[in-house]
């Protein structure tokens, strides 16, 4: 099965009981893109969909409509690492760098860059060539994914989440993928997603929109017990001020949360281009 991590977090949504009604015995492979798979819900599809992975794998796997294919991904002779996306696939040379283009030492985060093109990626634009260059010239001598990304000793590369939703609170830098892989670990979440909001002292405020499981009910103590899950799982700058709960989230077709509909209906802006919306 080929899918976004969204098609596991529904079904984690509806509990093991909704998928395990099913014959799974012939499912070997769950490979996933689209968004950062959070720990849990990989966690979560090894053990429900893949007997504790006794009878296959879940592998991630990250690339771009302009990279034509799987990019960054778990080969399955390699060990899987929760929240990496894996390791540069055959004929790409990635890395994740400062924005003057020098590489961050490993365990730090960055901007994730391909250090020269390969066979199966776009070449140009089609009727805007200029468009195309910006790629390769917003870091010197790299092609710009336009994502936050972090790596580790073992060259696992983690992509956080794309640079524009990258939350800035109080001067600390937090990845939208970090504070919503820190929510569904709460046993009432299915799916959450966070956006910075204007904040007089912080500059940005975090404020979070969560899907419950099924059989949960929207509270004030709900809220305030997510709220201090976060606080224990990512500490006091991490943690959302807000919190609302909402019905589902917004995504495009293949799967990706769409963030920026959800900032600009909470400051009253226009959400722009929203073609590829699912819904």
């Amino acid at each position: 099965m080929f899918t976004a991590p969204t098609a596991v977090r529904m079904f984690m949504k509806y509990g093991p009981d909704y998928v395990q009604k099913y014959d799974l015995s012939t499912l070997r492979l769950v490979a996933v893109a689209g968004e950062p798979l959070n720990p849990e819900a990989m966690r979560w599809a090894t053990k429900y969909l893949l007997d504790d992975g006794k009878r296959g794998f879940v592998a991630d796997n990250w690339w771009q409509t302009e990279l034509g294919g799987p990019t960054i991904a778990t080969p399955i002779v390699k060990p899987a690492k929760p929240g990496a996306a894996g390791l540069p696939l055959p004929g790409v040379e990635a890395a994740v760098v400062d924005e003057t283009g020098k590489a961050v030492a490993k365990g730090k985060g960055g901007l994730l860059v391909l250090k020269r093109p390969f066979p199966h990626m776009m070449r140009t634009i089609w009727g805007d060539h200029t468009r195309y260059e910006q790629y390769w010239n917003e870091i010197p001598d790299c092609y710009a994914a336009g994502d936050v990304a972090s790596w580790d000793e073992d060259g696992y590369i983690s992509v956080l989440g794309r640079s524009d939703d990258v939350l800035n609170v109080a001067g600390h830098r937090i990845g939208t993928a970090d504070v919503e892989s820190a929510m569904i670990t709460h046993p009432s979440v299915a799916e959450s997603a966070v956006i910075g909001i204007p904040d007089p002292v912080k500059g940005e405020a975090i404020k979070a929109f969560v899907v419950l499981r099924i059989g949960e009910e929207p509270s004030a103590a709900m809220q305030q017990s997510i709220i201090d899950h976060v606080r224990r799982e990512l500490g006091p700058i991490a943690t959302p001020s807000e919190l609302a709960f909402i019905e589902k989230l917004p995504k495009t077709r293949s799967g990706k949360i769409v963030r920026r509909l959800l900032k600009a209906q909470e400051l009253g802006k226009d959400p722009g281009d929203l073609s590829t919306l699912e819904d």
